[in-house]
């Protein structure tokens, strides 16, 4: 399921988002139950999303939370298109906005990428709203503020700091998906990961029995695997995490790892690498 942003009214989603002008309805209603707002309204939708996911979110599900009406939210809230755009952008400054450069960049955003991991697993609908498509509110800016500042002590150019940037947010959103896919196939299909390999690897035995000789690195690689996984589950007792997540959250940072050392510009050497220090440069 993808939820492309920015569906909505645009000047009436810009204003809410920013706040910048008061649009009809922004402000509570007198009536028997005061206290209503747009505030109220989003982190009403946040909580059903986190819940429910976003397949469930409408205006309805999201009045029914707050004991209301779904039109009464319209007074608000124009449709689910900006109510979308609100939720992403609000739920956005949960993320930190300040890291400690002094370690070196590569440090700052490695932690940064740890909390965004993080943040993904906590609000999954989140990795549903398409990136195609920005929300353009003060919470995604902060959050692209962030990077940008941590990002300058690299030393890179502008436009190479901007695709670094982009490879950044779309390998730990990447990487995320997987984790949070891995978490939510057991529960929404009925069946654990261990029912549904177990019966696939059976099958596939079954059907190709000369899989070994037809891809044979494949068989080499799947035989450390094999063993990777029998090793997860003696750790079971030490470690909750299922191994499959475990598995995701490592590749995660073995490819946050290789990302980082291949970001220092070619033509000098990188300030946060000793090794690459000319003498003087220290």
């Amino acid at each position: 399921m993808v939820i492309f942003a920015g569906q909505g009214d645009a000047r009436r989603s810009m204003a809410l988002l920013w706040r910048s002008a008061s649009p009809q309805g922004t402000r509570a209603a007198p009536g028997p139950k005061p206290g209503l707002d747009v505030d109220t309204i989003v982190a009403a939708g946040i909580a059903v999303a986190d819940e429910q996911g976003m397949a469930a979110l409408s205006m309805r599900a999201v009045g029914a939370w707050l004991g209301r009406t779904a039109m009464a939210l319209y007074t608000y809230v124009p449709s689910k298109s900006e109510l979308v755009d609100l939720m992403h952008d609000r739920v956005l400054a949960e993320l930190p906005t300040a890291y400690d450069t002094a370690p070196g960049w590569r440090t700052a955003i490695a932690d940064w990428a740890e909390d965004t991991w993080a943040f993904y697993l906590r609000h999954p609908w989140v990795l549903q709203v398409s990136q195609a498509r920005p929300v353009l509110g003060p919470g995604e800016y902060t959050q692209l503020e962030t990077v940008v500042r941590i990002m300058q002590g690299a030393g890179l150019d502008p436009l190479r700091t901007r695709r670094v940037i982009a490879v950044l947010f779309q390998f730990v959103r990447g990487m995320t998906r997987i984790a949070a896919e891995r978490r939510q196939a057991a529960p929404e299909t009925g069946v654990s990961d261990e029912e549904w390999w177990a019966e696939r690897t059976a099958l596939l035995t079954e059907v190709a029995p000369d899989f070994a000789e037809r891809f044979p690195a494949l068989a080499a690689l799947e035989s450390h695997a094999t063993a990777a996984a029998a090793d997860g589950v003696r750790d079971e007792l030490a470690d909750t995490t299922p191994y499959l997540e475990r598995e995701a959250r490592e590749a995660f940072q073995v490819g946050l790892e290789l990302i980082l050392a291949g970001i220092a510009p070619a033509d000098r050497p990188d300030p946060d690498n000793p090794a690459q220090a000319t003498p003087g440069t220290r």
